[in-house]
């Protein structure tokens, strides 16, 4: 299964704010740390914030921040909020023209699989994937910036 890069900047955005200073950063901060598209990352933090993964406040002293403690966060809340489509055969989609469907089995395989990835992502918190907090603020160059003071 191969998630688009909403997914993966979603889960870059949650281990910034992990180890940031107040857990709070803003999106061009966040944007340099990863050598990512501030305007892409726009996007995605707006969609974070719809499905209450982060707080945005706009202004002098604004930006983003966790919602929730980063343990109460799973992977798969990530994934599930940033992704629209989990059909990795036809048949598990909303349109169904495959010719055998509801003949063979291979969608009660795909269906199963899922379930199991998903049951994976939803054991890993923020937490368990930024663990390496002095690893992730050096690879961050959180030493190098201002918002450390």
């Amino acid at each position: 299964m191969r998630h688009t890069q909403h997914a993966d900047y979603a889960l870059r955005v949650l281990m910034y704010l992990r180890v940031a200073p107040q857990r709070r950063g803003s999106i061009a901060d966040i944007a340099s740390a990863h050598k990512i598209s501030r305007t892409h990352l726009d996007k995605v933090v707006r969609r974070m914030a719809a499905a209450d993964l982060v707080q945005t406040t706009r202004g002098r002293g604004g930006g983003v921040q966790l919602v929730r403690d980063s343990s109460t966060i799973t992977v798969g809340d990530v994934i599930r909020a940033m992704e629209d489509d989990f059909a990795v055969v036809e048949c598990l989609g909303a349109a169904r023209f495959c010719q055998v469907a509801g003949v063979c089995g291979a969608r009660n395989v795909f269906a199963r699989a899922v379930g199991s990835y998903f049951a994976e992502l939803d054991r890993a918190s923020i937490d368990d994937i930024a663990a390496n907090d002095d690893g992730l603020r050096g690879a961050l160059e959180f030493r190098n910036r201002s918002a450390e003071t």
